[in-house]
């Protein structure tokens, strides 16, 4: 796959996940970017895998410019709310690309830092699964958790068709469209809550906050007033996310004595990422830990959407219990939780 095809193809998942401007960008990024420029000319001559599942030059270069434009430097007329045409946009893009090269290209320098918080969605019926059958404190443990928001998803407000789980009147309300039964609605206690990533964003600093919104996409303003929500309540709501490996860190973690706690391992969107050895170091760890566990995995698996699997040691089988929208939009529930 050239750099053009993974915009070309990015433009493809901007449009199957309702951002047709992120559509058009990623298009016309892959039309019109010419070399000759130091922008342009690193981008053209990548020399990892460009792609969505790889590098995700496209997402790069469309966070640098978002930033841009939140930060008020560029772009302000030609970004949502606003609608220029195709050509207007792209001599803004182009401007902006020469005027602030350098902060573009150290941005082109990093992976994209997402955390969608409408993931929640998905991991708060599980959790409540967890405590219908364990009624013990959890330990919530997340592998790729970027700025660690959904370490605090019970401080978020789940509604569905029949009920709601979560925080009444909580600053950050899901709703996605529900199909299947309702879920149990009663969370356990989270007595600690700590993460993992390579890179991980801590909602206290402004340029860390900045990162977490660039990478959102600008005609979705209700993704990104939730995520400033979320960032208002991580910042009164302290967890631990740490640098470093997800099978060496979960090793560590899982080494540890058993308690009367659950640990819960929770990953969203993030296995696939992993080197195979790191998902072999953390598969190693969690069938070798002793007292309870259990693992929420939301992950691509070929079929629509995500597969959102529960399992429970020291059986270890996952069940797949839902599958969701990668941006939480929808959860198909099943149910078919572990007795």
């Amino acid at each position: 796959m050239t750099v053009l095809d993974a915009f070309r193809g990015q433009a493809a998942n901007c449009a199957a996940l309702g951002s047709p401007f992120m559509a058009r960008l990623m298009s016309l990024a892959a039309d019109r970017l010419r070399p000759g420029k130091p922008v342009t000319d690193k981008i053209l001559a990548w020399a990892g895998d460009a792609s969505a599942n790889a590098d995700n030059v496209p997402l790069r270069l469309a966070g640098a410019l978002h930033a841009l434009r939140l930060q008020n430097l560029a772009l302000a007329d030609v970004y949502p709310p606003h609608d220029a045409d195709d050509d207007t946009l792209w001599t803004a893009i182009e401007d902006a690309m020469d005027r602030h090269s350098e902060p573009i290209l150290a941005w082109l320098d990093n992976p994209p830092q997402t955390n969608e918080v409408r993931r929640a969605a998905a991991l708060l019926p599980a959790l409540a699964c967890l405590h219908q059958r364990f009624k013990r404190p959890v330990e919530l443990l997340e592998l790729g958790a970027s700025a660690g928001l959904n370490l605090r998803c019970d401080k978020f407000l789940l509604n569905l068709p029949e009920g709601a789980i979560g925080t009444a009147g909580s600053a950050v309300v899901l709703a996605p469209e529900w199909i299947g039964p309702m879920p149990p609605t009663r969370l356990p206690h989270i007595v600690r809550r700590a993460g993992v990533d390579l890179s991980p964003l801590d909602p206290t600093r402004a340029d860390d906050r900045l990162r977490l919104l660039a990478y959102l996409w600008a005609d979705q303003p209700e993704r990104l007033d939730r995520t400033r929500a979320a960032i208002g309540i991580a910042r009164s709501t302290p967890a631990e996310v740490s640098a470093g490996d997800a099978g060496e860190w979960l090793r560590h973690e899982l080494a540890r004595p058993p308690t009367d706690r659950l640990r819960v391992v929770v990953h969203t969107v993030a296995w696939q990422y992993f080197p195979r050895g790191t998902r072999a170091t953390a598969e190693a760890a969690m069938n070798a830990a002793k007292g309870d566990l259990a693992r929420i995995a939301m992950e691509y698996d070929g079929g629509n959407g995500a597969g959102v699997t529960l399992t429970v040691w020291p059986d270890g089988t996952p069940h797949q219990i839902a599958r969701a929208d990668f941006h939480g939009r929808w959860v198909d529930w099943t149910g078919n939780a572990p007795d």
